[in-house]
């Protein structure tokens, strides 16, 4: 049987935009035979190399306010619940990232990635703090406070430093980005069916 097509799927807990990739893209993928790769990262150092010391979305007020109107129009059309502002805004995501990097090696890393962003967007609660990471992880079935624990080793948050600097490496400047198996990237919720199509070799204007 011929291995299927594969899309990575870069995304920051703290990004609007990549909670509603996530709540899409199995789904989606599935119809289209692709197989997923979610590549947990984390967004601030990138901004941080590019003189940004917040999100855009708090740096330029016009932008933010477009977007989270944008993003409430959004979630209703995927029939997601209503959106509720996280405050502050954007959330502290680095021990949610350390225990999604950490559980890149676990069959719950998606049902976790979901969680956390529903935690967010859908309930308006902190992810800043470590208990509330141990939280959505018990919620799961899980030890949360040893996976914790375990993803605050140095092994990885090795992991997690390499996994920012191969995003910067393979030009990744934002999320969510979509990057396909001969690495054209995609940037954005509303690209998310555009990749999926040049997964699949369906690819105008292009060489075939």
């Amino acid at each position: 049987m011929p291995r299927r097509p594969t899309l990575e799927f870069w995304y920051e807990f703290s990004s609007t935009y990549s909670y509603l990739a996530a709540m899409r893209i199995d789904e989606m993928a599935e119809a289209a035979g692709v197989e997923v790769r979610w590549r947990p990262f984390l967004l601030g150092p990138i901004f941080a190399s590019q003189g940004w010391n917040s999100s855009p979305f708090n740096l330029f007020p016009a932008k933010g306010r477009h977007m989270w109107r944008d993003v409430e129009r959004e979630a209703a059309r995927q029939g997601l619940p209503p959106l509720k502002r996280p405050d502050p805004f954007p959330q502290n995501s680095l021990s949610a990232t350390r225990a999604a990097t950490y559980g890149m090696d676990y069959d719950w890393l998606v049902p976790f990635s979901k969680a956390v962003y529903e935690t967010q967007f859908s309930l308006g609660r902190s992810i800043a703090e470590p208990p509330a990471i141990v939280g959505v992880l018990n919620g799961l079935g899980l030890d949360g406070t040893v996976i914790l624990k375990a993803a605050a080793l140095e092994g990885n948050k090795g992991r997690l430093r390499v996994n920012g600097e191969e995003a910067r490496s393979r030009g990744i400047f934002g999320a969510p980005t979509f990057l396909t198996g001969d690495g054209e990237l995609f940037w954005g919720n509303d690209r998310l069916e555009q990749a999926l199509a040049w997964a699949i070799g369906d690819r105008p204007g292009t060489m075939r």
